[in-house]
């Protein structure tokens, strides 16, 4: 059935009369991104006022969080005095950099949770915050579990991990985010840029005989890129068809020439055999993007405030569980690197493609999440 209309900002073919989804969704950032002062705050006062409509995913106090929170960095501390008066701990991104007071409060309500259901949305709240008071409490609880510990899957380790850190058993911190964030977004053709995603390899895959893909190529001597440490070349590679299945990461290794090393994957275990799903004008439209680096700066959780952007650093949109893959060859947690949103290169596509990397090891990870 052909598609009687197209959006009027792309042209992506639609069935409807208006904006394709992507365009909507970036032009409501667009408007957010503007508001004045005075909006702002009319937004954070509305919060204060609904907080606990927030806890019960009601918008537009849901909505107006996102976009506070990804757009604007403006939860202040005056929304989460009040969150945590209320007993309102949903979405634990509430509590993120809390001050002391409130650090305080949520230290209490969690030694004095019965059930595991309240201990684990507070120690996500607590991870969140992330300080050494917090590192020390959720410590002492993976030490001395309450009763409550038996009734979930992960220790408190795990729960931090959602605030973009862990700790190991002596209680040393590791950083498993970058306190700093950039966009991808649509340059002009022939546009420079330190990263490239989508480079057609020269190899195909061994399990579905697909063109394999440098999925993310990133120069970390660009200025805007020094945050991560890295001076050369990363270069994920994957099969963009077989690592949507499976049943854990795909791994790569980079030198800092440019040069990458791609690992077998476990799943198949090299004797599965598939098929490749991913048609040549998809291919095409993968390697073909124009996709640069942001010229400035987001806020943290820029790119886990919607769904059609792609990210480097800052925080993640997990469409499931955060996801923090330990390395093959150190076994350390691994540092978030990127998300890719796999739709915004190839139409008709799902799923989000997650890139960590070992600064050790030079040890990339690629995993796929999708509803």
């Amino acid at each position: 059935m052909s598609l009687k209309y197209t959006c009027p900002v792309c042209g992506t073919p639609l069935g409807y009369k208006g904006l394709c989804w992507k365009c909507r969704s970036g032009q409501e950032r667009d408007t957010v991104l503007h508001w004045s002062p005075e909006q702002v705050k009319e937004k954070q006062d509305g919060l204060v006022r609904n907080i606990r409509r927030l806890a019960d995913m009601e918008d537009p106090e849901l909505t107006d969080f996102w976009k506070l929170l990804g757009y604007r960095d403006a939860i202040t501390p005056r929304i989460q005095r009040a969150a945590l008066a209320a007993e309102v701990y949903y979405p634990c991104e509430l509590y993120y950099h809390a001050p002391e007071d409130v650090r305080d409060g949520l230290i209490h309500v969690l030694l004095s949770a019965e059930n595991s259901s309240e201990a684990s949305e507070l120690m996500c709240c607590l991870a969140m915050q992330g300080d050494d008071r917090a590192l020390e409490t959720l410590l002492e609880l993976e030490k001395h579990p309450r009763p409550w510990r038996k009734n979930l899957y992960v220790d408190p380790s795990i729960y931090a991990q959602c605030g973009g850190w862990t700790f190991d058993k002596e209680g040393q911190r590791m950083q498993l985010n970058f306190d700093t964030c950039y966009p991808m977004v649509k340059g002009e053709p022939g546009e420079g840029s330190p990263i490239r995603m989508g480079q057609m390899r020269e190899d195909t895959c061994p399990h579905c005989g697909g063109r394999m893909v440098d999925i993310l190529v990133l120069d970390g001597r660009d200025e805007r890129l020094r945050f991560l440490g890295l001076d050369g070349i990363l270069t994920a590679a994957c099969c963009p068809n077989c690592v949507g299945f499976l049943d854990g990461p795909a791994f790569s290794r980079f030198t800092l020439d440019g040069g990458v090393e791609v690992f077998p994957s476990r799943t198949f275990d090299g004797t599965g055999k598939m098929d490749c799903y991913v048609r040549p004008e998809e291919y095409k439209a993968l390697t073909e993007n124009r996709f640069i680096l942001g010229k400035s700066s987001v806020p943290l959780f820029y790119g886990a405030a919607c769904e059609d952007v792609n990210t480097i650093g800052g925080f993640a949109n997990w469409v499931q569980d955060w996801e923090y893959t330990a390395c093959p060859h150190c076994g350390k947690p691994m540092k978030y690197l990127a998300q890719i949103q796999w739709d915004t290169l190839m139409d008709g596509t799902e799923g989000t493609l997650y890139v960590e990397f070992c600064p050790d090891c030079h040890v990339v990870s690629m995993q796929h999440q999708q509803t």
